[in-house]
């Protein structure tokens, strides 16, 4: 993300698969028009689970 801060639109924690990875590089590359950004990280509370945040760009 640039120096712009982001509003933070929604967060979901899910179980961490493999294919996360690909789903949310396929959601950015295909909703940027919308100034919409999903980011994806390791959940600090639960080991095993990913969060992934949906932004206003």
């Amino acid at each position: 993300m640039n120096d712009r801060q982001h509003q933070v639109i929604a967060t979901h924690v899910c179980t961490a698969t493999d294919d996360l990875y690909q789903l949310v590089d396929f959601l950015n590359r295909n909703l940027k028009d919308k100034d919409v950004i999903f980011g994806l990280s390791k959940s600090t509370e639960d080991e095993g689970k990913m969060l992934l945040t949906l932004y206003r760009a």
